[in-house]
């Protein structure tokens, strides 16, 4: 038998779910759970701030497409590329090409195994040019215009006017609210 490899499947947008239940009844039914080892729809954990309220939920990390880990031979492919709301493998042409080791790893999954979750991404309801109120901190009560937003360090940057001209004051999101 041949060595299982992770592959992408692309999928019509919001039908990821669907796919994957598609996927596992057919290896049910054609008894092919030696051959098509896992059907995932990679997720993340985001923390989501609207209105000044918190919350994690779950969201798709790549809309419009499922992994599968399968020995790839015709008949494979076949089960899987004929599934209802597959467009096709990711590859040059028809030629699935399976992911590195490494890409598996960057996305939590080595081995076939889940290792451990990575800190949650935040997504907040303003952006550049919105306008902001500062709920605490130094800048407390300030009215101000996003002019940038950086996901990675958690931060948003508010023009205020000091001295009479705008200046630029970094700020926590967890400091910010969007003005109503």
């Amino acid at each position: 038998m041949s060595e299982a490899n992770w592959y992408v499947v692309h999928t019509y947008s919001g039908y990821e779910n669907k796919v994957k239940a598609n996927i596992e009844k057919t290896i049910e039914n054609r008894h092919l759970e030696e051959e098509i080892l896992d059907v995932r729809v990679p997720l993340q954990t985001v923390m989501e701030t609207k209105n000044g309220v918190t919350k994690q939920t779950q969201k798709k990390l790549f809309p419009g497409y499922v992994l599968v880990n399968m020995v790839m031979n015709d008949d494979t492919w076949y089960v899987v590329r004929n599934t209802r709301g597959v467009t096709g493998f990711v590859g040059p042409g028809s030629k699935p090409v399976p992911l590195t080791y490494d890409e598996m790893r960057n996305l939590g999954i080595a081995g076939g195994k889940v290792e451990a979750p990575v800190k949650p991404r935040r997504i907040v309801d303003f952006d550049k040019g919105d306008t902001v109120v500062v709920v605490a901190g130094a800048w407390d009560g300030t009215v101000g215009l996003v002019t940038a937003v950086n996901t990675q360090k958690e931060t948003v940057t508010i023009n205020v006017e000091l001295f009479g001209r705008d200046t630029p004051v970094e700020i926590s999101f967890n400091d910010v609210k969007k003005k109503a």
